[in-house]
């Protein structure tokens, strides 16, 4: 999943960039409104983390703009403004949620965990396609009811192809969608985890968890189930 986080005080950018990175989402940072309206047009992104008191262009202009171009993903006002008008304001401006600083990241880490789980990204914690299941909140992934161990990159690359499981996903969609923009979208990382999940989920059954459709992408194969 891919987060933006847009918060001009740089020591709470980092803080909050470093343990989302950690939590196994890809994170895009701006420090300033201007800035971080760019890369939320630029991009789709799962969530963003929004500042209200920004340079350049205020939390809640920068709100509205992306509201008003129709970008739906869910934002979490991060601010020290924790007057109850304050909280109105962001939410009728279009936020999602909002957290007054101080905070503990914890509680951080669990808002975007749920705001996550609200449609149209997926109600329930758990995903299942075929005999694949995943559990976002525990972060296991089991296949036919056997664990199997992934890296938060990889669990973030199948975590995707399980939420659009009968689409053909590009490259560069994975990529986006998986990686920030310090990602060197001319590599072939895409497919070296998508080479590293098939080893890891295929090994002891007849059919590969992931088909590549060649010239397009990739895609859960639609039979898992026929072992």
């Amino acid at each position: 999943m891919r987060v933006l986080v847009i918060e001009d005080e740089p020591g709470i950018a980092q803080f909050v960039c470093q343990g989302l990175t950690e939590a196994g989402y890809a994170v895009d940072m701006a420090l300033d409104g201007e800035l971080g309206l760019s890369y939320a047009l630029a991009a789709e992104y799962d969530l963003i983390v929004l500042d209200i008191l920004l340079p350049r262009l205020g939390g809640l202009q920068l709100l509205e703009k992306l509201r008003s171009q129709s970008i739906k993903a869910p934002v979490l006002l991060l601010t020290a403004l924790d007057a109850v008008e304050h909280r109105v304001r962001g939410l009728e401006a279009g936020a999602d949620d909002y957290l007054v600083k101080p905070f503990a990241f914890s509680e951080l880490l669990a808002r975007i965990r749920a705001l996550l789980r609200r449609p149209p990204l997926q109600v329930d914690t758990v995903l299942r396609v075929g005999e694949l299941e995943m559990d976002t909140a525990k972060r296991e992934v089991r296949r036919a009811g056997s664990l199997i161990e992934l890296s938060q990159r990889e669990f973030a690359v199948l975590e995707y192809l399980m939420r659009h499981p009968s689409q053909v996903l590009t490259r560069t969609q994975i990529a986006e969608h998986v990686w920030n923009f310090d990602f060197f979208n001319e590599s072939n990382v895409v497919d070296v985890y998508v080479g590293y999940l098939r080893r890891k989920l295929d090994k002891g059954f007849n059919k590969s968890v992931i088909q590549t459709l060649r010239g397009m992408g990739y895609r859960l194969n639609p039979n898992l189930s026929d072992v």
